[in-house]
């Protein structure tokens, strides 16, 4: 009892889940050396349970946050805007299901920044016009916008900005674009694009973004590659005609990416950076081999073909 508590009061956690189940054992291997029966093995194994304050190990464990669940030396909270952002641009998110278990992801602060009505997220794989019906009339408007660059897809600062004076028919308020986002890595937001045909005859447009990306967390593809947060961010702050915008957004991300450097986290340079200056250790596929062949043959063509 002694070690536990001092496992405890050192707030050790990872050491006490190491030795509790050793403990356990060797708990039960003397109990069953002390008696013989079934019976009084139960009772004496009960007894020794109850020993154990399992209160003081819940003591020991971290506070967390209620909104971003996060331990509250780390919360990202404090650096969210005091309102939620009012834009007139519906974002609708489809979101790999395995995006959902990353631990570091960036649209929860996307959802936590602006208001409510305005961002939907949905996770799958398929998003079927029977699982979903209300999606048919997103797609059928003209104002609705997927954010994949690639052939075909225009660049974002050549649409007109929101007409703040038209006026939704239904809500009564302004109305603006509709703007489709893929989030995952690059491989899994192309399989979202390929299973799903609607998502093929929407509007295609693109963002070129100079700075570097701030999620420096997590290896980008590219050096102009973005998280879904700063593709939203930058896309609302060009339809919006709100520059400010693209700081507001980020800066939770920031914030988040400073805690976890402060905490031992490395920060990442891109897979191009890597390849380009030697640092890439791992075999280069056919279509990374010819995508620096592309840019080697047009280096001023410098998109952004990831954005997540």
């Amino acid at each position: 009892m002694e070690m536990d508590r001092q496992l405890v009061q050192s707030k050790d956690t990872c050491l006490w889940r190491v030795l509790y189940p050793l403990r356990m054992r060797m708990a039960i291997g003397s109990i069953m050396a002390e008696n013989d029966s079934e019976d009084d093995f139960l009772s004496s194994f009960c007894r020794y349970a109850d020993e154990i304050d399992m209160s003081e190990l819940r003591e020991g464990r971290r506070s967390v946050c209620d909104s971003c669940r996060r331990p509250c030396t780390v919360c990202w909270c404090p650096f969210l805007p005091r309102q939620p952002l009012q834009i007139t641009t519906n974002i609708y998110i489809l979101q790999h299901p395995f995006e959902e278990s990353r631990r570091l992801r960036t649209v929860p602060i996307l959802c936590r920044s602006v208001v409510a009505d305005r961002v939907t997220v949905l996770r799958g794989k398929r998003f079927s016009l029977k699982k979903y019906p209300w999606l048919a009339d997103v797609f059928q408007n003209p104002n609705t916008l997927l954010l994949y660059p690639g052939p075909g897809a225009v660049d974002l600062c050549q649409l007109p900005g929101v007409d703040k004076s038209q006026k939704s028919e239904v809500l009564h308020r302004p109305q603006g674009y509709n703007l489709v986002i893929l989030d995952g890595t690059w491989a899994q937001a192309k399989g979202l694009y390929c299973q799903n045909d609607a998502l093929k005859r929407l509007q295609k447009v693109q963002i070129h973004h100079r700075e570097k990306s701030k999620y420096v967390i997590r290896t980008q593809p590219t050096e102009g590659a973005l998280s879904t947060l700063e593709t939203a961010a930058v896309a609302l702050s060009t339809l919006e005609h709100r520059p400010e915008i693209l700081e507001i957004l980020t800066r939770p991300l920031v914030a988040l990416c400073d805690f976890q450097i402060s905490h031992g986290a490395a920060e990442h340079q891109s897979r191009e950076y890597k390849i380009e200056n030697g640092l890439w250790t791992k075999p280069l596929t056919r279509a990374m081999q010819r995508r620096m062949q592309e840019r080697q043959v047009k280096p001023e063509e410098d998109c952004d073909d990831s954005f997540l």
